[in-house]
């Protein structure tokens, strides 16, 4: 059955969503189980001796043959290291967009007839252009790069969400972003304002306060546990406190649970325990949703609705600091992880079936006397319709290290020699 594809590579996992084509309609866009029991796989990649890439987390984790982050340094032009070569960000996440397809080509039996694929709300022209080039390399030369705040609302308004004007607050593993979003005059969303984001903050965040709890709380016994079984039991605490951190989304309390040499451990974390760990965490992305939508000189009367995705908005204090903060409906999906995969699923929809113009919708006129709806700025032109590549982003920090760089990857090669899921 023909389909679509829709792909979201964040920091710490990738998903994939599928449309069929059901007469002249689709159907609702469907995960892609692209790992064990699961529709997400981890956004790692390493490298084996032959030269295959295998994707996921590796059985060992031998750091100088894995590699992980690097979405979020696409464009920079000094590169990761890996098994000894020199490799491009964006080779390596062209790499794993290129496993994605050709795993849902097996699954489904053909090519897809439209790919989108979610990036950054904040990347400009320089990143997508790099990107593309990647991907070309790679063979996915028509691939139709959206924002992902544009692939959120998307999903939304496919589960029923009818605002025209909205936030989206998404917060992943290790990443943060919010920007404005408006529906265009056929039907589809568009960003404008001036998006805001951090890296390096989000759902792993959040373990680590729990682990450190959890390490306060056990320092005693610890301290007079075998060095071996004490490494032992803490390598596995921050899987750990991911696990009761999902817990205490729908729980009151849960236990942080170690294996000792002398027997099991239980730590108790209630749930405003945890949530006293990550409010100032938490608050820094209200400060940054404010400020984007700040950036355009709205007020909360404005808009529809806060859209979230990523797997730690089901947590409950972040909805609680959101309203607080914005008296307007907070929208969230039941598997929030997913919502930017299925949403780019349904913007590849548009691609190969795009919707007839609608009249553009009629606003409140301008406030009279200081009452009434304020009118909508004048239309600004979003950030993915631009297309000169401009000059490369200001380099994150790195750590370059005084030794010869290798010779050039030979990630592209490893396509033919193979890849392992």
């Amino acid at each position: 059955m023909p389909y679509v594809l829709g792909i979201d590579i964040g920091c710490t996992n990738t998903a994939a969503a599928v449309a069929r084509r059901h007469g002249a309609t689709w159907t609702r866009p469907e995960a892609v189980p692209l790992h064990v029991n699961s529709a997400l796989v981890p956004s790692v990649l390493s490298l084996s001796e032959d030269g295959s890439l295998h994707v996921g987390e590796p059985a060992t984790d031998d750091g100088s043959r894995t590699t992980r982050d690097f979405v979020h340094r696409i464009g920079d032009d000094v590169p990761l290291l890996l098994g000894g070569e020199a490799c491009a960000p964006q080779t390596l996440t062209a790499e794993l967009a290129a496993w994605v397809v050709d795993r849902v080509h097996a699954l489904e039996g053909g090519a897809a007839e439209a790919i989108v694929l979610s990036h950054p709300a904040g990347w400009r022209p320089y990143r997508r252009e790099v990107l593309h080039r990647a991907l070309s390399g790679f063979g996915l030369r028509h691939v139709t790069l959206l924002p992902r705040t544009v692939t959120v609302a998307e999903s939304h308004a496919a589960r029923g969400f009818a605002g025209s004007m909205a936030v989206v607050y998404a917060l992943g593993g290790n990443s943060f972003e919010a920007a404005l979003v408006r529906r265009t005059p056929r039907g589809t969303y568009e960003t404008f304002g001036t998006p805001q984001g951090l890296d390096a903050i989000g759902g792993v965040d959040f373990d680590e306060a729990l682990a450190e709890y959890a390490r306060t709380t056990l320092s005693r016994e610890l301290a007079t546990t075998a060095r071996r079984g004490t490494q032992a039991a803490l390598r596995g605490l921050r899987a750990e406190c991911d696990r009761v951190k999902r817990a205490l989304t729908v729980e009151l309390t849960a236990d942080v649970v170690l294996t000792l040499p002398n027997g099991p451990a239980r730590i108790p974390v209630t749930r405003a325990q945890f949530e006293h760990m990550i409010r100032p965490t938490v608050q820094a992305t209200i400060d940054l949703l404010l400020r984007a939508v700040q950036s355009a000189d709205l007020t909360p009367a404005q808009l529809d609705g806060v859209l979230l995705a990523g797997g730690s908005t089901r947590i409950p204090l972040v909805t609680e600091l959101i309203s607080a903060a914005l008296p307007v409906p907070v929208e969230v999906e039941p598997d929030s992880q997913l919502t930017a995969a299925t949403g780019a699923a349904m913007a590849a929809c548009q691609v190969v079936s795009p919707r007839p113009r609608q009249p553009a919708p009629v606003r409140d006129p301008a406030p009279v006397s200081g009452t009434g709806r304020a009118t909508v700025p004048a239309p600004r032109r979003p950030h993915h319709d631009t297309t000169v590549p401009g000059d490369p982003p200001p380099r994150p920090p790195v750590r370059v290290l005084p030794l010869e760089l290798p010779k050039p990857s030979r990630l592209v090669l490893a396509r033919s020699r193979g890849r392992e899921g």
